[in-house]
């Protein structure tokens, strides 16, 4: 039997690695093009899922799983909308800093919500709606700035870095939920090989999909990515890391739940943003990040 606070221990690990991954990538970017970045993820991350479910196999003498056909949709859905979701994510950063980014693209659990209950059937408990709500309250606040007129927030990055994160917001839950369908498709297999396996097919879709689209359209960015393979691996380690433990989490726990316990990035982006890029914590950021943690806290209390 599982230990019921398992899938919390996945998510923090998960969200810390991936923190750590958007920091590689939002320095990569500059070099790379926002199509580059987003595909130093998969095409780096790609081997190391292939010696997680190999070491997986190999560990617990399991097969390897025969995906039915629901398989597919699910997680054809989830590598394509993850593909978008990325680029959205990257442009966003380019117009506001790491840490307001980051706090757009934390709006995603309550839309996670909406479609696991639509697409899954995931039940959503008034304690869970509770968690979402003041942590997603948290996020908006840190987000937000009254002060800046209008037409400065537009041209320094406002409306459309906004409207990027947020829309990056929307794609990123699309893809937890494609994700989450697929690995629950392979039921009864052990939670961690269909979880794995999941990880290393969407990866393999996503790789090859941009590796052709990068040969056809720019492939000078393809040798670009070559020339940057040192922090280009290190990106693709910490992502394919973090994504295993987000599915190891899909596998147990609903989506809405992971992706409300992994508004703790926003701490770790905080840390982040301050020991490397330099950028300090305002008063609104300060509150922010007390709804998002007293969130968290309700959360786990209400599992």
């Amino acid at each position: 039997m599982l230990t019921p606070w398992l899938w919390a221990v996945f998510t923090v690990i998960a969200a810390f690695a991936q923190t750590l991954r958007n920091a590689m990538q939002r320095e990569l970017t500059g070099s790379l093009g926002t199509v580059g970045a987003t595909h130093v993820r998969f095409l780096f991350g790609f081997p190391f899922a292939l010696v997680f479910i190999a070491g997986l196999l190999l560990a617990t003498g399991a097969p390897l799983p025969r995906p039915p056909l629901a398989f597919w949709p699910w997680v054809i859905d989830g590598a394509f909308a993850q593909i978008a979701a990325t680029a959205l994510m990257l442009a966003a950063m380019g117009g506001r800093s790491f840490v307001v980014t980051i706090a757009y693209l934390k709006t995603e659990p309550i839309q996670v919500a909406i479609f696991g209950f639509i697409f899954l059937g995931d039940g959503v408990t008034w304690p869970l709606l509770t968690a979402i709500v003041v942590a997603t309250a948290g996020v908006v606040i840190m987000s937000t700035n009254p002060k800046r007129p209008a037409a400065q927030g537009w041209r320094l990055g406002g409306a459309w870095p906004t409207f990027l994160g947020l829309t990056a917001a929307a794609t990123f839950a699309l893809s937890a939920i494609g994700f989450r369908g697929a690995i629950l498709s392979l039921a009864p297999t052990n939670f961690a090989v269909a979880a794995t396996f999941t990880l290393t097919v969407g990866l393999a879709l996503q790789t090859v999909t941009l590796s052709l689209y990068l040969l056809l359209r720019s492939p000078s960015v393809l040798w670009a990515i070559a020339r940057a393979w040192r922090p280009s691996l290190f990106a693709g380690f910490l992502g394919a890391l973090a994504s295993q433990f987000w599915f190891l989490a899909f596998a147990i726990a609903t989506a809405a739940s992971v992706r409300t316990l992994a508004l703790i990035e926003v701490l770790f982006a905080q840390l982040i943003a301050r020991f490397a890029f330099g950028q300090r914590t305002s008063a609104r950021e300060a509150l922010g990040m007390v709804l998002v943690v007293a969130g968290v806290a309700l959360l786990i209390w209400a599992q």
